[in-house]
Parts: structure tokens; C-alpha cells; sequence
């Protein structure tokens, strides 16, 4: 009897015993199995600890480009952030944008697409937000070989020069009332007219370009607006489909309202070649977009009409706020430095006289105001944390894991403040590009990337370049800019879809050139 006792007693011992073994057992195995995982793939980038279901989002500056500069200080050129349940990444420095841009080009040629952004681009299908692959190679050959090209953009001379040649007038008008100007809501309405006009002015009909353009800048502007807003659904994917803030039900409005406006002017083209016949001349981006749809429609992959569209919404999106804030901090920086502006003048007196107006053709001659847009690029870069990329596989940058479709930030606002890469980062010098000839737009220096590199570097540079010189040219040229009595000037920058001033200039205008008729 004793023996059967000690017998049971030792049996429920063992069974009392087993479960812990077996979670110790677990437990050192998991212990083993996570250092072995370590030692075969390198660690996460470090980074904040977060809370909880929201990770670091609680404690995210407005300007970004500031707030994740501070922490690379912290942290190192790499970094993780959780945002909800989707992990960020965050580069720093021309080593680490290089790895990414150049040496790991392919894997990081994804975008990072909001929601809001899928919405208002028919899917996601303009060049900006497709993913890499056929499609987003047939409408890159397209946009920058033969749509966005100096040939093609030089046939719209006339048109630029005469917008910009109307805001100069209305400049002069204002300067005879001694009245100050808001320089950046000046530059938006001269770069959305000749957008507008580029886009459709051979198309639309004059006397409707007016109230077209009128509902297309409200709709351009509320979708600035939208995508410029933190979205829930992009941080918690898992409640995507209840769109707690309304933010991709009011984006679909204004897409269909845009998406009205594109028909209209396609149906308007349509018209006018079904009674004019087709003479061959395209007088308007669209109908080179239309004729390369023509061309295409039997290719493995054809362009569409809502190619065409998503690459006409690009184009604003991307050419309009962005070229006017450049300008607009140019400006503000020549001011707040008038020994540079004077510099500038004097370029221009020497090639262009002060009894003659500016022309792209001066542009070549004009070294120093392509220094002062290279030196306003570094300081004030349009998208200051770039389009965010995201890896379609697995990748090691820097010494760390970057798991798949992690969004990852390339912070050039940072790279090109960075005291290790640049004499005096933070001040206004353009002369530093007089001589420094690797510095230029196309993205092989890693320590200037204003418009990206790779793959997928802006495919606008060339537009951007002759309406940023030809614009400021004209306006340094014809003017003496000065701070209306009892402001002062501030050169604080706000983070948003493009970086811009915090403060709008504020500027008189003063008029410089020998004849007042150079100005009608």
C-alpha cells in the first residue's frame, strides 16, 4: 500500500512538474532560436521607444524634417520609428541615401502610397505613386523623353514668357501704388496659369479657360490639402475600410471633380480635331499625351485614358507649389542678404542692360543665378524627406535589417544641412556652386538630391530648372525688392507636402529697369 502510494505521489509530481518544463524548455529555446536569428541577420536600426498599439506617434513634431533630424543625432544616420502597426525608417546621411538610391536602386524603387494619394491618381496611376514595373517604365519613357524634354518645353517658350511678362506688369502696377505684394501668392497664379495653359490651352476654348481654371485651382488645392492630412487608416491599415476621418471620401469628390475637368478638355480636343482635321502639330500637353496613346494602343502596354489623366494631375501637383515656394525662399534669402542680390543684379546689368528684358537665352550666361537656385535647393529642398520609398524585399542598409515595404525616409533637408559635408551649412552662400560642378540636379551627388536620384528622380527637372531661372532672372532683373515699413522678414520654414515659408513674403517691389515701358 505505501509502495502504490509513493508510486501516485511521485506520478503527480511529474505531472505537476511537466508544464513548467515545458515553458522553460520554450523558453530557452526561444532565447536560442532569437540570438541565432541575430547572428544570421543583422538587427533592426535603433530608434525611440514607442507606446503601446501606437507606437512613437503620439510624440511626432509637425515638421518632420526638422524632428527627425534631431533624433539622428540621437540615434545615429538610421533610424526605426513605429508609427501604429507600420514601422518607418529614416536615413540621414550621402552614404546611407546612396546605398538606397543607387547601389540598392531596384529593390527601393516602390513608392510608399497613402491612401488619400490612390484615391485622387485613378489607383495610383500617375508616374509618381505606380509601382515599379512595365507600366511605370512605358509612362517614364513617355514623360521625360518626349513630353517633359528641352525640345517639347521649348515650343511652350511663348507661352511662359508671357505669363511671366504679365506678372511683371502687374509687379510694376503695384510698384507705382507703393503697394506691397503677397510674392508667393503672386508666383502661384503665374505658375498655375501657364500649368493650365500647358496642359489644355490649345485645347480649351479661351473664353472657358477662365472659369475652368477658376474650379480646377479650388479642386488642385483641396486635394493639396487632403493629401497634405495624417491619416488613421495609413498608420492602422486594419481599419482602412471605415475611413474614420472622411479623408478618402472627400478626396474621391474632388477626384471626380478633377476627373471632370480632364474629360472636359479631352471631349473639347476631340471636337476641335473631328472639325479641324488632324495637321499632325500638337499645341498643348494633352494632345501629345493623346497622340502617344495613339501611338501606343498596340504595345504590351498600351496608355489609357486614366494614364493620361493621373500624368496631367502629376504635373500640376508637381510644378506648381513646388516651383513657387523655391522662388518665393530665394527671394526672402536675397533680401535678408543684400550684398548677394546686388551680385545677382549686377550679373544681369552686365549680360542682359538695364534697358532690355530677360530671356531664357541669357539663362547660360547667368552662372550666379544658377548658383542661387542650387544654393536655395540645398537649404530649402521642395520635398524635403523625399517621395518615401519602400523596399519589395528584404534589405541591409548600413549594417541593419530593412524589412519588406517599410516605408523609408530619405532626409536631404538634413543631408544638406549636414556641418561634416558642407562649409557653414546653414548659410546662404550660392557661391559655393560657382565652382563646384558635381553638384548638379541629376542625383550623382549624394550630398545634394533636391529632386531624388535613381530610378525615380523627378521626371520634371527641366521644367522646373527653366521656370525657377527664367522667373527669378526676370524678377531680380526688373526689381529692387524691399520689406514694406514696420515688417520684418522671417526665413522660418513649415513642413507640408512642399516645404515653404512659414510666413509669407511680404516684399515692395521697386522698379529698376531705364524705360517704364520694358514693363508693359
Amino acid at each position: 500500500m505505501s509502495q502504490i502510494s509513493t508510486l501516485f505521489t511521485d506520478n503527480t509530481i511529474l505531472i505537476n512538474v511537466a508544464p513548467y518544463a515545458i515553458l522553460v524548455l520554450i523558453a530557452i529555446l526561444s532565447v536560442l532560436w532569437y540570438f541565432l536569428k541575430r547572428s544570421q541577420h543583422p538587427p533592426l536600426p535603433p530608434g525611440p521607444r514607442g507606446l503601446p498599439i501606437v507606437g512613437n506617434l503620439p510624440f511626432l513634431d509637425p515638421d518632420l524634417h526638422t524632428y527627425f533630424t534631431n533624433l539622428a543625432k540621437r540615434y545615429g544616420p538610421i533610424f526605426k520609428l513605429n508609427l501604429g502597426s507600420k514601422l518607418t525608417v529614416v536615413v540621414n546621411s550621402p552614404e546611407l541615401a546612396r546605398e538606397i538610391l543607387k547601389d540598392q536602386d531596384i529593390n527601393f524603387s516602390n513608392r510608399d502610397v497613402p491612401l488619400t494619394g490612390q484615391a485622387f491618381s485613378y489607383g495610383g496611376l500617375g508616374l509618381i505613386l505606380l509601382p515599379y514595373g512595365a507600366e511605370w517604365r512605358m509612362l517614364r519613357k513617355v514623360c521625360v523623353l518626349k513630353l517633359l524634354n528641352r525640345k517639347t518645353l521649348d515650343t511652350f517658350y511663348e507661352l511662359r514668357r508671357k505669363e511671366v511678362r504679365e506678372r511683371t506688369r502687374y509687379l510694376y502696377q503695384k510698384s507705382q501704388e507703393a503697394s506691397p505684394v503677397n510674392v508667393g501668392n503672386q508666383l502661384f497664379v503665374m505658375m498655375m496659369n501657364l500649368t493650365m495653359n500647358m496642359l489644355w490651352g490649345g485645347s480649351v476654348k479661351a473664353e472657358e479657360m477662365e472659369s475652368v481654371g477658376t474650379q480646377f485651382k479650388g479642386v488642385i488645392s483641396e486635394i493639396t490639402r487632403l493629401l497634405g492630412e495624417p491619416n488613421v487608416s495609413d498608420f492602422f491599415p486594419i481599419l482602412a475600410r471605415f475611413d474614420l476621418q472622411g479623408l478618402v471620401k472627400k478626396m474621391h469628390v474632388c477626384a471626380r471633380e478633377l476627373d471632370a475637368i480632364l474629360e472636359g478638355a479631352i471631349e473639347q480636343m476631340k471636337r476641335v480635331r473631328s472639325r479641324d482635321g488632324d495637321d499632325g502639330e500638337c499645341k498643348d500637353l494633352l494632345q501629345h499625351l493623346m497622340k502617344f496613346k495613339e501611338q501606343e494602343a498596340d504595345s504590351e502596354v498600351p496608355i489609357t485614358v486614366d494614364h493620361v489623366k493621373a500624368v496631367l494631375s502629376d504635373m500640376v501637383l508637381g510644378g506648381t507649389d513646388t516651383t513657387t515656394n523655391t522662388i518665393e525662399f530665394a527671394i526672402a534669402e536675397l533680401m535678408s542678404n543684400p550684398e548677394l542680390m546686388k551680385r545677382a543684379q549686377q550679373e544681369l546689368d552686365e549680360v542682359v542692360g538695364k534697358d532690355n528684358i530677360v530671356e531664357e537665352s541669357h539663362i547660360t550666361k547667368l552662372p550666379y543665378i544658377v548658383a542661387i537656385m542650387k544654393e536655395t535647393l540645398r537649404l530649402y529642398p521642395t520635398i524635403p524627406l523625399l517621395v518615401p520609398h519602400r523596399p519589395i524585399e528584404n534589405a541591409v542598409v548600413g549594417g541593419y535589417t530593412i524589412p519588406k515595404n517599410t516605408k523609408t525616409f530619405i532626409n536631404v533637408w538634413s543631408i544638406q544641412r549636414d556641418p561634416n559635408v558642407w562649409d557653414n551649412p546653414t548659410e546662404f552662400r550660392p557661391e559655393r556652386f560657382l565652382d563646384n560642378t558635381s553638384c548638379d540636379f541629376t542625383g550623382t551627388d549624394y550630398r545634394f538630391l533636391p529632386f531624388g536620384s535613381g530610378r525615380r528622380i523627378c521626371a520634371g527637372i527641366v521644367f522646373a530648372e527653366k521656370m525657377v531661372l527664367y522667373t527669378l532672372a526676370m524678377l531680380l532683373h526688373s526689381f529692387d525688392w524691399k520689406i514694406p515699413e514696420g515688417q520684418v522678414l522671417d526665413l522660418e520654414d513649415k513642413f507640408g507636402i512642399a516645404l515653404k515659408l512659414k510666413t509669407p513674403l511680404v516684399a515692395l517691389p521697386i522698379p529698376r529697369l531705364s524705360n517704364s515701358n520694358l514693363y508693359l
